[in-house]
Parts: C-alpha cells; sequence; structure tokens
C-alpha cells in the first residue's frame, strides 16, 4: 500500500485521441470547447497530464489542451529517432484540427517552448500569443563536432539505453520531489502516475527509450534565433529563479528582462521555484500567463 496520497484535480480532464501523422495522439483536455483555446505543450520525459496543478490554479474559463508528444506519455510510438521537425509537424497538424484558421494562444514548457519558439517563426499567421517557460534554446555546438556526435550516435543506436528503473510509485514520486523540492507529496504522486505504469516486469515509464539517444545533428543556436526574430505574436518569457538554464545555455536576465531575440516579449521571473516551474509554482504561473493572455488579446 503506499504511503503517498494523490492529488486530487479540481477541473476534471478528458482523455481523447487524434490521428496526427501517421500517430494516435493523446490530448488531455479541459473546459468547454466553447471557451477560448489554450494549447499547451509539455517538456522532454513530461507528459501533457501534469498541467494540470496549473490547469486547476486558472481563473478561467478556458478550454486547454495538452498532447503527449510522439513517444512520451500515452503517445505510443516506436521509432529509431525522434527528430525536431517531426514535432513542429504534428503541432501544425493538431492546431489545424483544434483551431483550423483562427490563430492560437500557445504554452510551451522547456523542449514544448523550444518547439513553440521553432513554430512561431515559421508559422507566424498561427500563433496569437505564445508563453515560453525556460524553452530558450541550448547552448551552441561548433561545425567540429560532428565527427564525435555521428560516432556517439552510431554507436549508442546499436543498443538503446534505458530509463532509470523505479520499484514502485512511491519510489518516483519520491525522486521527483527530490529533483522538484517544492512540490508536495501528493503532486509528486500525481506526477508519477503520469509518467509511469505498471507492468508484469514492475514499473515502466511512459516514455520510448528511443528518446534517449543523442541528436546526431549538432544544435545551432543561430538558427533558432533566425526562428525567434520572425515571431509576430506577443511572447511572455517565463523563468524559475532558482533554475540552472541560466548557466546551462549562458544567458542571465539583465533588468530582469531575458536577452532573447523575440520581436515583442516581456520577461517573468518566477521566485522559489527550479526549472519545472509548473510544478513547484502552478499559482504564480496560471497568474502570470492569464494576465499576459488577456493583455494580449
Amino acid at each position: 500500500m503506499s504511503d503517498i496520497s494523490t492529488y486530487t484535480a479540481r477541473i476534471p480532464v478528458r482523455g481523447n485521441v487524434h490521428r496526427v501523422r501517421d500517430v494516435d495522439y493523446y490530448i488531455h483536455e479541459w473546459g468547454d470547447p466553447a471557451d477560448p483555446l489554450i494549447v499547451f505543450l509539455h517538456g522532454w520525459g513530461d507528459s501533457g497530464a501534469t498541467f494540470q496543478f496549473v490547469v486547476d490554479a486558472m481563473s478561467g474559463p478556458w478550454h486547454v489542451i495538452a498532447p503527449d508528444w510522439r513517444g512520451f506519455g500515452r503517445t505510443l510510438h516506436r521509432a529509431a529517432g525522434y527528430w525536431f521537425p517531426d514535432y513542429l509537424a504534428d503541432l501544425d497538424d493538431l492546431l489545424s484540427k483544434y483551431s483550423p484558421t483562427a490563430p492560437v494562444r500557445l504554452v510551451g514548457h522547456s523542449m514544448g517552448g523550444n518547439i513553440g519558439g521553432l513554430y512561431a517563426g515559421a508559422m507566424p499567421e498561427r500563433i496569437r500569443a505564445f508563453v515560453n517557460i525556460e524553452g530558450f534554446g541550448l547552448a551552441d555546438t561548433r561545425p567540429g563536432e560532428a565527427p564525435s556526435r555521428y560516432r556517439e550516435w552510431l554507436q549508442r543506436s546499436r543498443e538503446l539505453p534505458g530509463f532509470t528503473r523505479f520499484g514502485s510509485m512511491d519510489a518516483l514520486s519520491r525522486h521527483i520531489a527530490g529533483r522538484s523540492p517544492r512540490i508536495s507529496p501528493a503532486q509528486a504522486r500525481f506526477v508519477a502516475e503520469a509518467w509511469a505504469v505498471e507492468g508484469p516486469d514492475g514499473l515502466v515509464l511512459r516514455a520510448d527509450p528511443a528518446h534517449k539517444l543523442p541528436n546526431a545533428v549538432l544544435y545551432r543556436r543561430a538558427e533558432a534565433e533566425a526562428c525567434w526574430r520572425h515571431v509576430t505574436a506577443p511572447v511572455l518569457l517565463v523563468a524559475g529563479a532558482d533554475s540552472a538554464v541560466f548557466k546551462a545555455i549562458g544567458i542571465r536576465p539583465a533588468d530582469g528582462t531575458l536577452p532573447l531575440p523575440f520581436p515583442d516579449s516581456r520577461t517573468r521571473i518566477i521566485e522559489a521555484c527550479g526549472h519545472m516551474v509548473h510544478f513547484e509554482a502552478p499559482g504564480p504561473l496560471a497568474g502570470a500567463i492569464e494576465d499576459f493572455l488577456h493583455a494580449a488579446a
């Protein structure tokens, strides 16, 4: 029996499945479809389900959808590799189903924020407003790194790496709480149940091990920033004050502003939280999102 209680959602979630580019995409959905739409995009290793805390903290009314990216959560997909352009194409297809003509309000965390930033620059007419939570790109690479990167990718592709194994939901809950110390035990258990499922051989994370492979193609920050410069929607950049993202990519807030080349952006630094802002500070994050979206209306 578990010694950790489970978080009780305030706003009930619905699950839907849509065929998106030959993948059955699982969509978490909250609120009345007649209300204004917000699309939430989760980060690497996460699930759309864990935006529940933010949805519960929003004053609304909103119609919120949050897909599980291919190979994560309940969107099952087996592939030899996952390429970043696929995520943009998946998002484009998904938006065509939920908002075929009107531009959308987009909120992305980490990997989801990076996908959102690239998409908003490539397809600016499809985005009405964009909230980027810790999706500020990666550290730049150098062309000379290409041979070793291809070699690493080839060698590791011979046998897929596995994810860490956890003996129980309680163990995974404690691991999550250790990485995000301000999350409550009940919330950590909720996240654990979104991230994993009990299998015949123990706990199995809802993520394809192929995601553990290094990207064979080097990250070129100048290309990401070129996309960001083409974003026409207003952008809110959100960061956790204690996040390691600043050190990882070599940027720091200057006078409370993040120096990223979005043409129309403003910055919100949320105190007392790290990278997983939606876990540790869902209330302040929900308030920042709603204030921004109302102002951008």
